[in-house]
């Protein structure tokens, strides 16, 4: 699929990996419609992305909020015509021992993480039916295949998140791909200390750490090489290997 002209919708897509995914797609070309959470600086995203030459439209949104997200969809749809490319970014990060995890943060992790992706990806698809192309991108990351103390509950929804790119893809085929990406040290905790980011470094394969604009060229890859579907890519400099 051709980026330039598309429509790109991302699930949280103001700050962090969400915002590198939307302007790096935009620089290609593609109108951005992302949704945000209260606080975080959507404006500023926004700016962004429009001063690249494309539209832009962000909203804010609840993705745990099942109704609100589908209105979200169908006013996306809407408003641009179609739908070419769905990206399930909208994550919690939260760490927390295995012991102490709560009911609430547990069902946090999973409600935003795969069950807003499996229903986003439910509102999104007749859209793309029915326009006979489209492209879902679902971001996992390397907590599903390691193992990272604090991160049980998010790697469990994570997990769901790599199983829900397998079955879509095997059910919205041939008109719909579907791929996960896994990223790896690309974006580490504001909180890390020197020591726990030089031990991130070191785990990789190169020596070094990513940066979020190389899972934004991953996910366009996948967006442009239609034979590509049902799989998780990898962006961690080697890092599973190592382990």
């Amino acid at each position: 699929m051709q980026i330039d002209e598309s429509v790109v919708v991302i699930t949280g897509g103001a700050i962090r990996l969400g915002r590198a995914h939307g302007l790096h797609l935009a620089r290609k070309g593609a109108h951005i419609a992302f949704s945000y959470l209260p606080n975080e600086p959507w404006q500023e995203t926004k700016q962004a992305i429009e001063a690249l030459g494309v539209r832009c439209t962000a909203t804010e949104l609840d993705v745990r909020n099942l109704a609100a997200m589908q209105r979200w969809v169908a006013d996306t749809a809407k408003t641009f015509g179609r739908i070419d490319v769905l990206i399930n970014n909208a994550s919690p990060w939260l760490m927390r021992p295995f012991l102490e995890v709560t009911e609430a943060e547990y069902d946090l992790c999973n409600d935003v993480t795969v069950k807003a992706a499996f229903f986003c990806t439910q509102a999104v698809a007749p859209i793309m039916l029915q326009q006979g192309h489209g492209v879902i991108v679902n971001v996992a990351d390397l907590s599903v295949y390691e193992v990272w103390p604090g991160l049980g509950h998010h790697a469990i929804a994570k997990a769901g998140v790599v199983q829900l790119t397998r079955y879509a893809a095997r059910e919205l085929s041939p008109t719909i791909r579907v791929n996960a990406v896994a990223p790896g040290p690309v974006l580490l905790p504001p909180d890390f200390t020197p020591e726990q980011i030089e031990e991130s470094r070191q785990r990789t394969l190169v020596k070094r750490l990513g940066a979020p604009e190389d899972v934004s060229r991953m996910i366009a890859l996948l967006i442009e090489h239609d034979y590509l579907t049902g799989h998780v890519y990898f962006i961690d400099g080697g890092e599973l290997f190592t382990h």
